[in-house]
C-alpha cells in the first residue's frame, strides 16, 4: 500500500449539547439504526467495555453494503476509533475516529476517515468518496438534530412489544413472516407489496397499507433475515409522517410447550409533526399512545395470521 492511494477526509459539526451526551450517541451503535439514516442494523459481535466487534448494514448510495468492524471506545477522552475487519467491495481498507471536543455550551464533533479502494480506479474512489462524504454528513446532521432535543429523547423514543403463543411448526412462522410479498390478499390491512431482494437475507420491500380509520399510507423498508435465530430484522426508509425513524424484529422462539412469536418495534417521534397528524392540542403523550395502539394492532394482525399459516387455524396459547 503506497502513499499515493490512501484517501482521507474529515468533516465536522457543532452541536448544542453536553459532551457525555453526544459521545454516548456516537458509542451505543446498537442504536445507529434508530438515530441515523443511513444506519440500518447492527449487531453487536463482541463487546468487553473497551474493544468491541460489529457487524453493520447500512445503505451506501444506492446498494447496501455490510462489513464488520473493530471499535475502540475511549470514554475519557470522549473518541471512538474504527477500522473495518471485513470489508465491502471495492473498498480495500477503511478506518477512522469520532471525536466529542467540548467548547462552552456547544461542542464538536469531528468524524475523520481514511481509506484505500482496490487497484485505486479513479471511478470506485469517487463514488466511495460521495458515499462517505453523503453517509458522514447524514450522520452528523442527525446528531446535531439529536443534540437540539437531549432532553426530551426518552419521550421521543417509544419501544414497545407483543406477543403471542400458539402450536405449530415454528418454520412456518417463520416462513409466512419472511414472504412477505405474499401477504397483500392474505392480510387485511396489506393492499400492495414490492419486494426484492438480491442479496440473499436482505429484503428491500415498499408496502401501501391503511391504518386502522382507513388512511392509506406506504412504508419502504429493509429487512435483514437471520434463519437460524428466527430473527428477522428491519429498519423503515420511508416512514409515516409521525415518525423520524422506525426499527424493529419479529422472533420466532420455539420451547417445549409451544412457539413464541414476538413483534418488536422501537420509534424515533418527530415532535413538530404531532398537532399536524393529530390535531391542535395534540402532545407527545397522545402521540406515544396513538402508535402504541396503531403499530400494535397492525403487529397482532400479521402475528395472528402467521398462528393461521402454522397451524390452519389460530390457536393462541
Amino acid at each position: 500500500m503506497t502513499d499515493a492511494r490512501v484517501h482521507r477526509a474529515v468533516r465536522e459539526v457543532t452541536a448544542s449539547a453536553p459532551a457525555g451526551v453526544l459521545y454516548g450517541l456516537i458509542a451505543d451503535a446498537t442504536q445507529w439504526p434508530l438515530f441515523f439514516q443511513p444506519c440500518l442494523h447492527v449487531e453487536q459481535l463482541d463487546f468487553d467495555g473497551t474493544h468491541e466487534r460489529l457487524r453493520m448494514w447500512a445503505t451506501a448510495g444506492d446498494e447496501i453494503a455490510s462489513w464488520v468492524s473493530s471499535r475502540r471506545l475511549e470514554v475519557g477522552r470522549r473518541r471512538v476509533e474504527f477500522r473495518q475487519d471485513v470489508t465491502a467491495a471495492p473498498v480495500e481498507s477503511m478506518s477512522g475516529v469520532w471525536t466529542v471536543q467540548p467548547l462552552g455550551d456547544r461542542c464538536r464533533v469531528t468524524l475523520e476517515h481514511t481509506f484505500t479502494v482496490v487497484g485505486d480506479d479513479p471511478a470506485d474512489v469517487a463514488r466511495l468518496e460521495r458515499i462517505t462524504h453523503a453517509n458522514s454528513r447524514a450522520q452528523l446532521d442527525r446528531l446535531a438534530w439529536l443534540a437540539e432535543r437531549w432532553t426530551r429523547l426518552d419521550d421521543l423514543v417509544l419501544s414497545f412489544e407483543d406477543t403471542i403463543r400458539l402450536k405449530g411448526p415454528a418454520e412456518l412462522v417463520f416462513d409466512f413472516l419472511y414472504r412477505a410479498s405474499d401477504w397483500p390478499g392474505r392480510l387485511p390491512h396489506v393492499h400492495t407489496m414490492r419486494l426484492v431482494e438480491e442479496t440473499p437475507g436482505v429484503q428491500v420491500m415498499a408496502m401501501d397499507s391503511a391504518t386502522s380509520d382507513g388512511t392509506a399510507h406506504r412504508t419502504e423498508s429493509v429487512r435483514m433475515s437471520f434463519p437460524g435465530a428466527g430473527r428477522l430484522v428491519y429498519k423503515q426508509t420511508r416512514t409515516a409522517p409521525l415518525l423520524a425513524a422506525h426499527t424493529g424484529e419479529w422472533s420466532v422462539d420455539p420451547d417445549e410447550s409451544g412457539v413464541q412469536v414476538t413483534a418488536r418495534h422501537t420509534v424515533l417521534l418527530r415532535e413538530e409533526a404531532v398537532e399536524q397528524v393529530l390535531g391542535p392540542g395534540a402532545t407527545l403523550a397522545d402521540a406515544r399512545r396513538h402508535l402504541r395502539e396503531e403499530l400494535g394492532e397492525a403487529s397482532l394482525v400479521v402475528l395472528h395470521h402467521a398462528a393461521r399459516h402454522a397451524t390452519g387455524a389460530v390457536r393462541v396459547l
